[in-house]
């Protein structure tokens, strides 16, 4: 009973602190906006087949914010999300219509050479030490040449019927492919929050002075960050395959801007040390909300994407005047404030093994 009581008791913190995190947020604003397009639609929103469609196209949302918010958390930005989502969409693509590959094998490639660029930018960022926006930018535009390469203006859409059945299975009306971005999340939490790794990834991105005075290689947290980042597109460059109808040239053209959308609005710093694995799935879901609600009211898209980077950019803004708040109270984010002291500092003595 004791120990009972006990973990109820230090329970309640987490969960006071919970119910006033953006996460929390988030969830009401899903809930709510599922409820309402659910009676606006009149119920036939809440129906089996709607749900499916609605979660088949949420997990490329999803991986790809994960990704950016894998760069975001040591400073870094990937500009090149898109761009190697739909050239590895495309290379898989044409492996199996083209070249008679089995799913497996493509797919197996697809994800192995996303992985494999992010790596390589990494390494080029570290190396040349340019800023990564150039070198993603760079990236992006030698991808989005390799992707019309590959699919010139045709649609790829003879590939394999096993990836097909992927893409379409959903018992219980949950996706597979939406069960594969939230194992990819949970897996990419327990790994930034439960491993050395991804907590020195944490520390790398946070201060990087004092990673590297704590024997942190920050250039090592780069490539890894960069790498992980290439995986998971790489990953949603599958679910998307597995998804659509077929791949073309066009496929990732418009992932750049919900890759920072989900992050950002999920709390992550543009600043480097900090992740929020359940706030951009959360956000992921939000700006899938309004994408359908956009189908369904036939509303301009050009608005959609103007509310959406209104609220990214609010978001920044936001975290900006808090934090210029906090540092005029003497407190960085975080951190308790320092005790005051009505008396008068000592004169210091420099010690023996001082500097002179």
């Amino acid at each position: 009973m004791t120990t009972l009581r006990d973990k109820g008791t230090a329970a309640l913190p987490a969960l006071r602190r919970f119910s006033r995190s953006t996460e929390m947020t988030l969830l009401c604003v899903v809930v709510l906006g599922y409820v309402g397009l659910g009676i606006a639609s009149s119920g036939s929103f809440f129906e089996g087949s709607s749900l499916r469609t609605f979660l088949q196209y949420l997990a490329t949302p999803i991986l790809i914010g994960l990704a950016q918010m894998v760069a975001l958390c040591v400073g870094q930005l990937n500009l090149a999300v898109g761009a190697l989502g739909g050239f590895s969409a495309c290379l898989m693509g044409v492996l199996m219509a083209d070249h008679g590959v089995p799913a497996g094998p493509a797919v197996l490639i697809g994800v192995l050479t996303a992985t494999l660029i992010g790596l390589l930018t990494g390494v080029f960022i570290v190396a040349t030490r340019i800023n990564g926006f150039i070198v993603t930018l760079g990236t992006m535009t030698i991808l989005l040449g390799a992707q019309y390469r590959l699919s010139g203006t045709r649609t790829i859409d003879g590939y394999s019927a096993t990836l097909r059945d992927f893409g379409r299975s959903a018992p219980l009306n949950i996706p597979l492919v939406f069960v594969t971005a939230l194992a990819a999340a949970a897996m990419l939490a327990a790994f930034m929050y439960r491993t050395i790794a991804g907590r020195r990834l944490l520390a790398a991105g946070g201060n990087p002075l004092a990673a590297r005075l704590s024997g942190i290689s920050t250039d090592r947290q780069i490539v890894l960050a960069h790498t992980l980042s290439g995986l998971l597109v790489g990953i949603a460059a599958v679910t998307a395959t597995a998804s659509l109808p077929g791949v073309n040239r066009s496929v990732g053209g418009d992932w750049l801007l919900p890759s920072f959308a989900a992050p950002i609005i999920g709390g992550v710093a543009l600043t480097g040390g900090s992740v929020a694995v359940l706030g951009t799935v959360l956000a992921a879901f939000v700006m899938r909300l309004i994408d359908t609600a956009r189908a369904q009211f036939s509303l301009d898209p050009s608005w959609v994407n103007f509310l959406i980077g209104l609220v990214v950019l609010g978001t920044v803004v936001g975290g900006r005047i808090h934090t210029g708040r906090l540092e005029k109270k003497g407190r960085a984010p975080g951190r308790p404030p320092e005790p005051v002291s009505d008396e008068q500092p000592a004169a210091s003595v420099p010690s023996a093994g001082g500097a002179r």
